[in-house]
C-alpha cells in the first residue's frame, strides 16, 4: 500500500467512513471517484445521498454500508482526506486552505465545499476534537 493511500485511508477511518481500495487506492482513483461524486452532486442537488446515488445507477456499491450519508459530505471528507494524504506524503500537514487549493487544482471544488469545510474541520484535520461526531452530523441534514 502507498502512503498516500495509508493516510488517506487512516483520514477517512478516523472519520468513521470507508474508503474501499478499489475506489481510492492511489490518488487518480481517488481524484477519479471524487469526480465521478461532484458530477453526480452537481446533476442531482446537494442533498442526495450515497443511496440515491447508487439507486440511480452510478457505480459506488461498495459505498453501500453508509447509504444514508448525505453525499456532498461524503465528498467533501474525501476531498479533506486528499489533501491530508497528499501533505502528509510531501511535507505532513493539511490546512482548509491546502484542502480548497488542491480542490480547486484539480477540478474539485464546488461553491458549497469551503463552507462543508468549515462546518467539519475533522474532515482534514486529524486532531480535532469530536472527528467521528461530523459523520452522525452529516446524517441529520
Amino acid at each position: 500500500m502507498s502512503d498516500f493511500h495509508r493516510y488517506f485511508k487512516e483520514n477517512m477511518e478516523a472519520l468513521g467512513l470507508p474508503a474501499p481500495d478499489s475506489l481510492f487506492g492511489n490518488v487518480q482513483s481517488a481524484v477519479t471517484t471524487v469526480t465521478v461524486l461532484l458530477a453526480s452532486i452537481d446533476k442531482f442537488g446537494q442533498r442526495i445521498t450515497i443511496a440515491e446515488l447508487i439507486g440511480a445507477g452510478t457505480r459506488l456499491e461498495k459505498l453501500g454500508m453508509i447509504g444514508t450519508l448525505s453525499a456532498a459530505f461524503y465528498v467533501g471528507a474525501c476531498i479533506g482526506s486528499l489533501a491530508v494524504a497528499t501533505g502528509r506524503t510531501l511535507s505532513g500537514g493539511a490546512s482548509v486552505a491546502d484542502v480548497l487549493w488542491y480542490a480547486r487544482v484539480h477540478h474539485l471544488h464546488r461553491p458549497w465545499l469551503a463552507a462543508e469545510l468549515y462546518r467539519a474541520p475533522g474532515i482534514y484535520r486529524p486532531k480535532v476534537a469530536g472527528r467521528s461526531a461530523h459523520k452522525h452530523a452529516a446524517m441529520q441534514r
